[in-house]
């Protein structure tokens, strides 16, 4: 029998509120697959660690950490779809004109508005706001 486990993110608080470790982090983001936790910890971390929190290249990741171009490659899209990093052209001034993947800071901007959503979403405005809740029935 073949069990089918789900590899899609599951924010709840609970997991959050337990996250300590990058490899926790990685869990969460690649869930069920180690494969995928490997290769975002060997980007984060060589990340990290890169001068300036620069690479021109991940290529040599492959190599360094033995990871198949493909993974490497569906991992580094997700991370990059996410906001956890970001692909900088030669034109950029800010990093030297010079090509290649640095730290963005979508992911944690993206995370905090939402939180901020959740929280204004709460606040009483006014009878005005309570129609226009209500009225959020009608169009789903």
């Amino acid at each position: 029998m073949i069990s089918i486990v789900s590899t899609k993110i599951e924010l709840s608080h609970n997991k959050i509120a337990r996250t300590r470790d990058l490899d926790e982090l990685a869990a969460i983001l690649f869930p069920a697959n180690k494969n995928q936790q490997r290769v975002f910890l060997a980007i984060f971390i060589e990340l990290k660690y890169a001068e300036h929190e620069f690479l021109s290249s991940l290529q040599p990741l492959c190599d360094k950490y033995d990871l198949s171009q493909r993974m490497l490659e569906t991992v580094r899209s997700k991370m990059r779809r996410m906001g956890l990093i970001d692909h900088v052209s030669r034109f950029n001034q800010r990093h030297g004109y010079r090509e290649g993947w640095v730290f963005s800071s979508r992911f944690g901007k993206s995370l905090e508005q939402l939180a901020g959503i959740a929280a204004s979403a709460r606040e009483r405005k006014g009878a005005m706001q309570e129609q226009k809740d209500r009225g959020l029935f009608r169009f789903l």
